[in-house]
């Protein structure tokens, strides 16, 4: 028995050192084939990003070139006393129509004579782009600029005289943020390195300057070959894969090697899955064999007692099946019982939100009165005004006051659509908007308000151009909303003042309005914008609706709405809106 037993044991213990190391065959030959497949898409994607970059910088080469002999600057080469200015501004409109960091004209010994940013004086001789285009070639180098830290690209493109000989240089420079602003979406971490092993350009900013080597501080733990493959082992970023095949391409037209981080994880599982199934096919496979050798051995053992095992089992089998019976039955009447338990919640979570939206419908129809109230004053002195221009006889200027009565009459209904949309939870597509335009236009609408209550409006019209996303009409309907607020709580004050300024963060890409007052100030900051909250006498000029659908309004088209106390007295309110761009 105990021979027996050891037998069995070493056949079973090598059995199991057969699977495992055919398992392992087939894991190294399946993570081979993946490799292969992995640098073939990686190839793909290297040879598009290393294209990408290519063409872009094509654009600023390009236009070195086509400077060069550019009439405007062909007399300043000369030393024909061109026009300076004139070659400034022919500089700075070219790059600002392809995104160039900047545009100099230097003559042959390095100086800038004209220059997009105005930096003339400057003298570029020694730099390797310059003295390539002394050469009479087209020239290109990149650094780091030493006074704001940008990385950039420079093209330097020969200015020939008609007799021959170079006069100058036209000078393209462009930074490489704006060239790799939108390149994080690249599945692979991509970057382009220098001779000297300097990350210049790459879709991962925690990648930039980093150096490759072994005496660099490029985050590579570990670096191996498998198969001809160059595999690296990552560490220090959560922005980059454990471990990646890396693959690289030089790139001598601009002077860059370009390299990617294609990560192994696929080919990993891949391989693992495939062996894992081998395994569990030789183990099932010898799985059958114990079996039936087993079953085999066993045979004799049970023809003696199958009569008895039989009789048992059937014994045994019709218990089971009256419990079984028993049990479906008991199941059947559960599941029934929860089915309709399901029914009556989903019903009643129906109920639940139907009643919501009519009493959403119900706030808003509560305050249609407060938002129509202004047009309705504004076509009253219109009315009044017109009439009086007919006894005077004064019919042009009466029409005039009719068109307008007729306009109100128009936002009325624009009004009421919006307030609608609004209680609906709709909302039209936001737009292009002037803000300075629709401040004058809620400015317009309160004129006789503001004359009746002696208000003094401090507006200053920005100098640029503020162009935001929004609705019109909802825009106007906010900023008259906030400045009959601004009235209403100024009714006790001397110093009646309302100050509108507009002001731009490009940074943020954000224009925010500010609407402030001389008045006593919020009581509440917190609760300002909560629906049927006011300090006013209830029953009479508020309901405590106009700054919370002001808020709904704004929020509708990707804006904010805050309100505060001035540090000097009185309450701010101020809108931020994103700012409108062109489209290139």
């Amino acid at each position: 028995m105990t021979s027996t037993i050891g037998r069995r044991g070493f056949i079973f213990g090598g059995f199991l050192l057969a699977v495992t190391g055919f398992a392992a065959a087939v894991w190294w030959l399946t993570f081979n084939a993946a490799l292969d497949q992995l640098e073939e898409r990686g190839q793909a994607d290297l040879s598009l990003a290393a294209d990408r970059l290519t063409g872009q910088l094509q654009r600023v080469r390009d236009l070195a070139v086509l400077l060069s002999d550019h009439p405007g600057l062909m007399p300043l080469a000369l030393a024909q006393g061109g026009d300076t200015n004139g070659a400034d501004q022919l500089l700075q409109h070219y790059a600002d129509r392809t995104g160039a960091e900047r545009l100099w004209f230097s003559d042959a010994q390095g100086k800038v004579i004209a220059a997009s940013d105005g930096e003339i004086g400057q003298n570029i001789s020694g730099s390797p782009a310059f003295e390539r285009a002394l050469d009479g070639a087209l020239g290109s180098d990149h650094g780091i600029d030493p006074v704001n830290g940008l990385r950039l690209y420079r093209f330097a493109a020969p200015v020939f005289t008609p007799y021959g000989p170079v006069a100058g240089a036209v000078v393209t420079v462009v930074a490489m943020e704006a060239l790799e602003w939108n390149w994080p979406s690249d599945p692979s971490p991509v970057f382009f390195t220098d001779m000297g092993g300097n990350v210049f350009v790459t879709n991962r900013s925690d990648l930039i300057l980093t150096r490759l080597g072994p005496q660099g501080d490029f985050p590579v733990r570990e670096a191996w070959q498998v198969g001809g493959h160059d595999l690296w082992a990552m560490s220090g970023s959560p922005y980059l894969p454990r471990r990646a095949l890396h693959l690289t391409k030089e790139l001598p037209v601009i002077g860059l090697n370009a390299e990617i981080l294609v990560n192994l994880t696929p080919a990993l599982r891949l391989a693992t899955l495939q062996a894992v199934v081998a395994a569990a096919l030789c183990l099932a496979f010898g799985a059958v064999l114990f079996y039936f050798s087993e079953r085999r051995r066993a045979l004799a053992e049970q023809l003696d007692a199958e009569e008895r095992v039989n009789a048992e089992l059937e014994a045994r089998v019709e218990e089971r099946t009256e419990e079984l019976s028993a049990l479906n039955e008991d199941l059947r009447r559960e599941i029934g019982e929860r089915l309709e338990a399901e029914a009556a919640l989903k019903q009643a979570q129906a109920d639940l939100v139907q009643a919501g939206k009519l009493s959403a419908l119900g706030q808003m129809s509560a305050g249609i009165s407060h938002e129509l109230n202004q047009p309705l004053m504004a076509i009253r002195s219109f009315a009044e005004n017109g009439a009086i221009l007919i006894e005077r006889g004064q019919v042009e200027k009466a029409g005039e006051s009719l068109s307008r009565i007729s306009e109100m009459a128009q936002r009325m209904g624009r009004i009421i659509r919006n307030l609608r949309a609004f209680a609906r939870q709709e909302s039209e597509p936001a737009g292009r908007v002037g803000l300075a335009s629709v401040v004058e236009n809620a400015i317009e609408m309160l004129g006789p308000r503001i004359a009746q209550t002696g208000t003094q409006i401090d507006w200053m019209r920005p100098e640029t151009t503020t162009v935001v996303k929004g609705g019109e009409v909802r825009l106007v309907q906010v900023i008259v909303n906030l400045m009959s607020n601004a009235m209403d709580a100024m009714a006790g004050s001397e110093d009646k003042r309302i100050t509108l300024r507009v002001d731009r963060d490009p940074s943020r890409g954000v224009v925010s309005l500010s609407v402030r007052d001389t008045g006593p100030g919020i009581v509440e900051p917190d609760r300002i914008f909560d629906p049927f909250y006011t300090t006013k006498e209830v029953g009479g000029e508020g309901m405590g609706l106009g700054l919370s659908i002001s808020y709904g309004l704004v929020q509708g088209f990707g804006g904010k709405l805050t309100g505060a106390n001035a540090d000097d007295g009185g309450a701010v309110f101020t809108l931020e809106l994103e700012e409108a761009r062109e489209v290139a």
